[in-house]
């Protein structure tokens, strides 16, 4: 694992000032009275001041400890805990409280459970999009069921247990590539990059109304002809919708940033994702892939 400090002086598009007001303080009792765990906190989000106070968490499921461990992310890699069978309740009762209509859920990789955790995925699913108001309400007269965006890990390459995620009726599957086919051994020592688009491909084959959406990583020493290339692969194994966002380097611990792009290459990125023949894309240097993924959601959905 790489040891080198983190970089100092951040580029100034990459200092981001925090939002004032809004419900982030209310957001985080929440979710700690509930037991949940979310991917902003775990990961260490540049975004979580300002989603939490526009209502808006990403929800981790089945525990804060990975099976795997990739050198670019903050998730910690321990002896996993066992499935917390209430959980996909808890999860839905928390996205009611919130008001949220639009809930995205990722999980820690578990490559220690059978399915990979896909029947809990599938339990979460299905709660969530199970609770509405009380009948005869006025709030029930305008109710809109919530949407479910899914960040799931590969599976190991398991279909069957990727078939029990989509059977339960997501309306996004996201499963992110993170980096260039080069870069694999050394950010994803544990993945395999065809693996990945072989998912996407298999989300198609199951249902080929769903969905299907991606993410890369920039700054850990890509070329952008890499980039266009693993673009390319993308959207030749069925992903609709791409996000392009900057590497931060979460500790001294982790892989080093190689260099930070300016907002005009992450439009020229984009550009070039549009050229291959996206025309769903989220391209900056705080973009991850559940920022403000209602909006891209709704955009695709025009």
């Amino acid at each position: 694992m790489c040891k080198t400090a983190i970089r100092k002086g951040k580029p100034a598009w990459l200092k981001k000032s925090l939002p004032q007001g809004g419900d982030y303080q209310r957001v985080k009792r929440l979710l700690s009275t509930a037991k949940l765990t979310t991917v902003c906190q775990e990961a260490n989000c540049p975004n979580m001041f300002e989603c939490f106070s526009k209502n808006t968490a990403t929800f981790m499921i089945l525990g804060s400890e990975c099976t795997r461990n990739c050198r670019f992310c903050n998730v910690t890699a321990n002896a996993p805990l066992p499935v917390d069978k209430d959980e996909p309740q808890r999860v839905a009762m928390a996205a009611e409280k919130l008001g949220l209509k639009y809930v995205v859920v990722t999980s820690v990789t578990r490559d220690d459970l059978p399915d990979g955790g896909a029947a809990h995925f599938a339990a979460v699913i299905k709660d969530i999009k199970a609770r509405r108001p009380d009948q005869n309400t006025e709030k029930n007269k305008n109710f809109q069921r919530v949407k479910v965006e899914v960040l799931i890990p590969d599976f190991q390459g398991d279909i069957k247990a990727l078939g029990t995620v989509v059977y339960a009726k997501p309306d996004v599957v996201n499963h992110n590539i993170e980096t260039v086919a080069s870069l694999y051994e050394t950010v994803r020592p544990e993945a395999i990059y065809q693996r990945s688009l072989d998912l996407l491909r298999n989300v198609k084959a199951l249902d080929l109304l769903m969905p299907v959406k991606s993410g890369i990583m920039v700054g850990l020493g890509e070329t952008k002809e890499e980039l266009a290339q693993t673009m390319e692969d993308l959207f030749e194994h069925g992903c609709d919708i791409l996000t392009i966002g900057q590497y931060l380097q979460p500790t001294r611990q982790h892989l080093a940033i190689k260099r930070y792009y300016s907002p005009e290459e992450f439009e020229e990125l984009a550009l070039t994702a549009r050229k291959i023949g996206f025309n769903r894309v989220a391209s900056g240097p705080f973009v991850r892939s559940s920022y403000n993924a209602h909006d891209l959601f709704n955009t695709a959905a025009v």
